[in-house]
């Protein structure tokens, strides 16, 4: 078995392993990751195609887990003002919570060493990129790397979009980011 091989198999058993600890209550893994990303994602990319995008399912599957999600309470709808027809959605007090609920996983890194943990971070996140780059797939990274990000008056502003920003959303992810 190559190298290669087997950091595959490491990584789909960590998710396995991760997705399955996302079976509690009346939730799903897929639901819990819609709600994990709906909690880091800005006003921006809560779109049902941009939940879609980020977690690498089908627009039929993140609909349905929307659906469910709305009907349980843990998220809200959110039509634009100006086009009815775009919906975003937001976390609930009660989607909140499970969404800052801590997961086994958060454990078992917690349990490596700030060298180990930095060293990790950076090969699965080169690792995802390549990935992305090979499909098609879009980065999805934080407000405050992107080169549209600005401070104006002191507070963060999105020079693409002509919106000020808060400083909590600069820290979230937007679809519409582009690496510096």
């Amino acid at each position: 078995m190559t190298t290669h091989t087997q950091i595959r198999e490491l990584i789909n058993r960590l998710a396995r392993l991760d997705a399955a600890s996302g079976w509690a209550g009346n939730l799903n893994p897929t639901q819990r990751s819609v709600l994990g990303y709906l909690a880091r994602a800005n006003q921006f990319s809560r779109s049902p195609s941009h939940v879609s995008d980020y977690l690498g399912t089908t627009r039929g599957t993140t609909t349905q887990s929307l659906k469910s999600l709305l009907q349980k309470g843990y998220v809200k709808e959110q039509r634009s003002e100006l086009d009815k027809r775009v919906i975003s959605y937001a976390l609930t007090p009660k989607g909140q919570d499970i969404a800052g609920s801590a997961v086994p996983m958060e454990d078992a890194l917690n349990a490596l060493g700030s060298n180990e943990r930095d060293a990790l971070q950076s090969a699965l996140l080169s690792t995802l990129r390549n990935a992305l780059a090979k499909n098609g797939g879009r980065e999805f990274g934080l407000c405050k790397t992107c080169i549209h990000h600005r401070e104006k008056g002191g507070a963060p502003y999105c020079a693409l979009l002509k919106t000020a920003l808060s400083a909590e959303e600069a820290d979230q992810i937007c679809h519409e980011q582009v690496p510096v």
